[in-house]
């Protein structure tokens, strides 16, 4: 049977293109409640038990069976085995990208992430200190797919903050266990299916240790600390649905980055892009998941009709066309918009993830644009050079939570106390202000103690 892939054709002068607009990008982001209370069991769980019950979930859940954490541990030596059995052309292409991940976040921490003070006229000195983490966990998908991209972008701006410990925790799972799509119960084995190029990927971004370990209770592991995996202070990367709920739950004992939803991509077009390549952008948000959402606005009906020619001779040459159908038809559109201002003010209202720009004249557009988590400016820059190596991070807000929220960076391995440094000139016209304040609030320790402080006459 022929796949077919038809976003939905919606036009802004339609009386109906609010409805049916709203319609397209509604996603629910609640989570099953089956999975909720598993989660909460086995976080419990590991909170109380610690390894064993690590290792029992990870005998379940991922068939690996492991008589104590140390077998699940991958090592140094493990990461540098892995890089040098690389072709010579894997090598040079993950150095490239991690060598450019890193400059770019050096010249964000330069720009932001620096202490810094000053004294007022009063010889008091304010100022704000940066300091890094201590340690921090970074969680790598593993399985089903894996992803040495997400591991550079997640542990370089640790290390570049200046993040004494990486933690990476990896499910490799054996082939016919839950994770793999398995049924629960498969054959535990010594060692599942480990990716070399994340292990190598580790050994290039400075992993401090990892451990072959995923879902809730790898999660759970990270937050509480066993007597092996030692507690961070903030947990990072992607994961399922049970990963996503294991994050959330465990927010407040540690730090999370986000809780993202299904990938986005929205491509502002004028018309002057190669049509075949827009249809491949689209094409490569809607390959990672049914729910991802791909959309084109453009205010050319034609140019609209033409990326919709090559959807349909692309798709039959794509391995993941099933999914990339799935996803097309079910959140994908193409949307015919009165003009390129109105393309941009339709974008705003939907902050995308990923934001292509597909444009003779980018740099027209780009101050009309306030919410995306990242603006990929001109034809030449496709979404997928920044998901590998182009140097700004991949992980961004979804679900248009780029309205109030940032990519992931050196600034969320780093925290920020702030100085205070009182003069006795300075406690003398601070110390008044202060006590009225206190009195009016009616806390009398609070104005007392600025009142000691006030030189007594005679």
């Amino acid at each position: 049977m022929k796949l077919i892939a038809s976003p939905a054709r919606l036009s802004t002068v339609s009386a109906t293109f609010d409805a049916e607009f709203k319609a397209r990008l509604h996603w629910s982001a609640d989570t099953d409640a089956a999975i909720e209370q598993r989660v909460a069991d086995i976080l419990a769980d590991v909170r109380k038990r610690g390894d064993a019950a690590v290792l029992e979930y990870t005998r379940r859940f991922d068939g690996l069976a492991a008589e104590s954490m140390a077998q699940l541990e991958l090592t140094q030596a493990d990461f540098q085995q892995a890089f040098d059995s690389l072709p010579a052309a894997q090598r040079d292409a993950l150095r490239a990208a991690a060598d450019r991940v890193r400059s770019y976040h050096e010249a964000q921490k330069k720009a932001s992430g620096e202490s810094w003070s000053y004294r007022d006229a009063d010889g008091t000195l304010l100022g704000q200190k940066v300091t890094p983490l201590d340690r921090v966990g970074i969680y790598v998908p593993g399985g089903k797919a894996a992803y040495p991209s997400s591991l550079l972008m997640n542990a370089i701006p640790a290390h570049v903050a200046g993040v004494q410990e990486i933690i990476m925790v990896v499910p490799t799972p054996a082939k016919g266990s839950v994770a793999t799509g398995g049924a629960e119960g498969a054959a535990p084995t010594t060692q599942g299916e480990r990716n070399v190029l994340v292990l190598a990927a580790a050994h290039v971004a400075g992993v401090t240790r990892a451990f072959t370990i995923g879902g809730a209770q790898a999660v759970a592991a990270l937050a509480y600390g066993t007597a092996t995996v030692p507690a961070v202070d903030k947990i990072t990367g992607p994961g399922n649905a049970y990963v996503a709920a294991a994050k959330r739950r465990v927010f407040g004992t540690v730090g999370i980055d986000m809780i993202a939803g299904p990938s986005e991509i929205l491509v502002l077009a004028d018309g002057t892009t190669p049509p075949d390549w827009v249809a491949m952008d689209l094409f490569s948000q809607a390959e990672h998941d049914e729910l991802a959402q791909s959309i084109l606005l453009c205010p050319d009906a034609a140019y609209i009709d033409a990326v919709q020619r090559e959807i349909d001779r692309l798709l039959p040459t794509m391995p993941r066309a099933e999914i990339i159908a799935a996803s097309l038809n079910g959140r994908g559109a193409l949307i015919h918009t009165r003009d390129m201002e109105e393309a941009c003010a339709i974008s705003n209202r939907i902050a995308p993830e990923h934001l292509e720009v597909s444009s003779r004249d980018p740099h027209r557009w780009e101050p009309l644009l306030r919410h995306a988590g990242a603006i990929f400016l001109g034809a030449f820059t496709s979404e997928s050079l920044g998901d590998y190596c182009a140097g700004p991070n991949h992980v961004l807000p979804t679900s248009g939570t780029a309205r109030f929220s940032s990519p992931l960076g050196v600034y969320d391995f780093q925290k920020r106390s702030s100085l205070i440094e009182v003069s006795e000139q300075g406690a003398q016209v601070l110390g008044p202000i202060a006590a009225e304040l206190a009195y009016g609030e009616g806390l009398q320790a609070h104005a007392q103690a600025a009142e000691m402080r006030l030189r007594r006459a005679g």
